[in-house]
């Protein structure tokens, strides 16, 4: 599975923000490989630079010098919507008749088609086939007929699926979370102005205090001289629907989001697999690195004698072992990518605590690897429910037919395998751990209903999905 995208805008006093930006890239780099790229205005102009490739390699020198300004806003991206190639790369960025406008987007839409074939019949020509151009052409015509906060809105009321925007209108910037909340986005302070980002680690990265999340459906404006920010609640909903898999797997340990450090809580998850399905084994260990902090807080709750290791070693060169081409290539790649270490599990029974089984290659692999190192018993423990379903709100994730547990029950999945026990954590747990009701949460990964109106599937609650024909919402 692969992220989303991350998102960043700064507002600073006087100082250009272009290496605060590409700090910040960096602090995100892990939720998007494919491209980087970084707007800032400077009062009279707007400057730009885009390139496919990890942040690293999409800057340098000169370009950071030539992005002028004391705001801009910076993004890098894993494609879930629209080709990977240039034109999809963002942040987009459009010049109209109220202004320049460029535009950072985490998160997917569900009825992107609907309105671009709207904004295509009334002339708009468009450049990609991904769904953040589309936001941006909207909220450029609402540009032209309403005030920034009143065209933020209608934009809202217009577009349907999970998004946290970063945007900037000449060298305003500004951030929005979707109603829901579904993709994380914060606020910061820094010595000379404000800070908006996916996660709060990128904050930290420029020596920053984080101030707060940004609520479901809040718009935050900063302002230009980095002296503070001003909020719009725009949209009021009962329920939020919080991606539970940010806390799983994709965010940073050390990032706190929705209030919780995600470090914390998957300690937490840990502690309650133990409570639902723990069993004394000589050695538990996790899959590095995503299973650490779940072995650690297992490994704690379980009784002395029960000791925490690290049993397998993990290759850092070797890239993610779910975009290899074919199944074979995959097998090698996990044995390239993870080797035991065999004085840790010869002789002993060992448990093995993971984030979660996505097709099941690395799963059977690793307890294969474990037993040709002399593991006596390989049982495996896993701090998320079974992925069922696919997710339609920006994370790649494998099709129905791919997913081991879509039509697998769980003594199917074990002896798929071949461990000597399998467990999963329940919603359940997962809700607790994170401190909100099921149903404030997405779980359409885990559960087959989703928090949106996607075309073939059940949802989870009362939607209703916008109306094709520009909205007249409520100012």
């Amino acid at each position: 599975m692969h992220e989303k995208c991350g998102v960043v805008g700064i507002s600073t006093a006087d100082r250009d923000v272009a290496r605060p930006l590409y700090y910040s890239l960096y602090a995100l780099q892990h939720r998007g490989q494919e491209s980087a790229g970084i707007v800032t205005h400077d009062g009279f102009q707007q400057y730009e630079h885009v390139e496919m490739g990890l942040v690293g390699d999409a800057f340098d020198e000169d370009d950071l010098d030539s992005l002028n300004g004391s705001n801009g806003i910076g993004h890098v991206r894993y494609p879930t919507s629209g080709s990977v190639n240039n034109c999809c790369a963002q942040p987009f960025s459009v010049s109209f008749k109220s202004g320049s406008l460029g535009l950072a987007h985490n998160g997917n839409l569900i009825n992107t088609d609907e309105i671009r074939e709207e904004l295509a019949a009334l002339g708009h020509a468009f450049t990609s086939d991904g769904d953040t151009e589309v936001i941006a052409h909207d909220l450029a015509r609402n540009l032209l007929e309403e005030d920034l906060v009143r065209a933020v809105k209608r934009t809202m009321s217009r577009i349907h699926g999970s998004y946290s925007l970063t945007i900037t209108h000449d060298e305003t910037v500004l951030g929005v979370r979707d109603p829901q909340g579904n993709r994380p986005l914060c606020i910061g302070e820094l010595d000379d102005g404000y800070v908006l980002a996916s996660e709060s680690a990128a904050i930290d990265t420029l020596d920053g205090e984080l101030v707060r999340d940004v609520r479901p459906g809040e718009l935050v404006v900063l302002h230009d001289d980095g002296s503070g920010f001003d909020t719009y609640q725009l949209v009021e909903t009962e329920q939020t629907a919080h991606c539970f898999f940010e806390h799983v797997y994709f965010a940073r340990p050390d990032s706190v989001i929705d209030d919780e450090l995600v470090y914390e809580v998957r300690r937490d998850l840990g502690g309650a697999l133990w409570e639902e399905s723990g069993i004394e084994t000589d050695v538990v260990m996790p899959v590095p690195d995503s299973g650490r902090a779940f072995a650690s807080g297992y490994a704690d709750a379980a009784p002395e004698g029960v000791d925490f290791a690290e049993g397998l070693m993990k290759n850092r060169y070797v890239g993610r072992t779910f975009i290899m081409p074919t199944q074979d290539e995959r097998e090698r790649a996990v044995r390239l990518k993870l080797n035991p270490i065999k004085s840790t599990v010869e002789g002993k029974t060992v448990t093995v605590i993971d984030d979660s089984i996505v097709r099941g290659t690395t799963s059977s692999q690793l307890v294969e690897l474990l037993y040709e190192a002399g593991a006596e018993e390989v049982h495996v423990r896993i701090g998320a429910p079974p992925i069922v379903a696919p997710c339609y709100m920006g994370i790649d994730m494998a099709s129905r037919e791919e997913l081991i547990a879509a039509d697998r029950s769980v003594d199917d999945i074990r002896e798929e395998i071949q461990a000597d026990s399998l467990s999963y954590l329940s919603i359940e747990a997962v809700a607790a751990a994170l401190g909100k009701s099921d149903s404030d949460l997405c779980l359409g990964c885990v559960t087959g209903e989703y928090p949106y109106d996607i075309e073939g599937e059940q949802t989870d609650r009362e939607v209703e999905r916008p109306a094709v024909g520009h909205s007249s919402a409520d100012d």
